[in-house]
């Protein structure tokens, strides 16, 4: 086996929930840090049960808050097709998704330090590309958010190469472009709904494109644009950072634009930790991401810049509470405000909580 060979991209969760949690189970979790500084995750799927090859459940997350940190709210954030209905008008079923989400956390978790709000924010799945059907899709997740949807997403990464290999379901290529989808995505200012960005980093002037044509519209752009690190792109890095750094900065001119800054646990950026005998501690994490919080801090600014978990497709790198140490300790030399504005403040504002 080459070198190369030894750290082959497998997709965005190789590991099996059983193969995460044996892995984890192998190494000494953290201490969290600053235990007390408040928190929002405005990012945070849950699905699947466990006979699923990969699920993460509300009570697998209330077990992760019993090791620290202080997690106030959160925002839930669509994925899977989880409890998505199985029969009736097919433009309707990922309202299943927000009544199974809302009705299962009208009472806050409860932790060491008071309630977490789960799911005080909801970003629903929707298929903009529905022509007139949008508008009654958009109506039946505001029903069914009980008053915390708070915007959409609707994937649209796409890749032709390694990465895009792995995906079941690619989204259409140039889907932001897409006529129909334009159709769609002009409802959404009448219903003061944000819009939640999951691309990859070479698609980041495209999106560019579509805001410059929807100024009203608030965007949040997941996961730092989703910088590609493995394959071609891993090879030329320095190449791919600085296309990708070009491309934000120039994303980051427009104030209706936020960055989540996280997601970098994925596979796909190519820090490799995955591959690893043990989870990546704190500081290894820290050191890796680093460079890449610095740039977004740079472009967009503490106000629009937030903290992530992308929990639990980030476990394949490391665990929740490694996590958030991570960037707590990446963050240490900014002031007290710029760091409430990251792991709180930018997150309330973008998502209304």
């Amino acid at each position: 086996m080459t070198s190369d060979d030894a750290f082959l991209y497998r997709g965005a969760m190789p590991r099996s929930t059983v193969e995460l949690i044996q892995w984890h189970a192998g190494s000494s979790r953290e201490t969290p840090v600053e235990e007390r500084m408040p928190i929002v995750d405005p990012h945070l799927h849950i699905f699947g049960s466990a006979n699923d090859r990969q699920y993460f459940r509300i009570d697998d997350y209330a077990e992760e808050l019993t090791r620290g940190h202080r997690i106030l709210k959160t925002v839930y954030m669509e994925a899977y097709r989880s409890g998505w209905r199985t029969t009736g008008p097919e433009h309707l079923r990922s309202v299943g998704e927000v009544e199974s989400i809302a009705s299962r956390t009208r009472e806050p978790i409860t932790t060491a330090y008071g309630h977490c709000e789960f799911a005080a924010g909801i970003v629903a799945h929707v298929d903009l590309t529905l022509g007139v059907r949008v508008v009654e899709t958009l109506d039946a997740l505001v029903e069914a958010g009980e008053g915390r949807l708070r915007g959409v997403r609707q994937v649209a990464a796409y890749d032709d190469g390694l990465v895009g290999s792995f995906i079941k379901e690619l989204p259409p290529v140039r889907l932001m472009q897409n006529a129909n989808f334009l159709d769609g995505f002009s409802k959404l200012q009448g219903y003061g709904l944000s819009f939640d960005v999951w691309i990859y980093h070479h698609q980041l002037d495209e999106l560019t494109w579509l805001v410059d044509k929807f100024p009203g519209v608030t965007f949040i752009l997941n996961h730092l644009g989703g910088l590609i690190g493995v394959g071609p792109y891993g090879k030329n890095r320095a190449e791919s950072m600085k296309g990708w750094e070009l491309s934000l900065r120039r994303l980051a001119e427009r104030t209706n634009v936020f960055v989540k800054v996280g997601g970098m646990g994925m596979p796909v950026f190519g820090h490799n930790f995955e591959h690893k005998a043990r989870p990546a501690t704190s500081s290894e994490m820290a050191t890796a991401w680093q460079p890449l919080i610095d740039i977004c801090v740079s472009a967009f600014g503490t106000r629009r810049c937030m903290f992530e978990s992308n929990f639990p497709v980030d476990r394949q790198s490391g665990g929740y509470t490694e996590i958030w140490n991570a960037l707590k300790k990446a963050t240490k030399a900014m002031s007290p405000g710029e760091r409430h504005e990251m792991f709180y403040e930018s997150a309330c504002r973008a998502y209304r909580l």
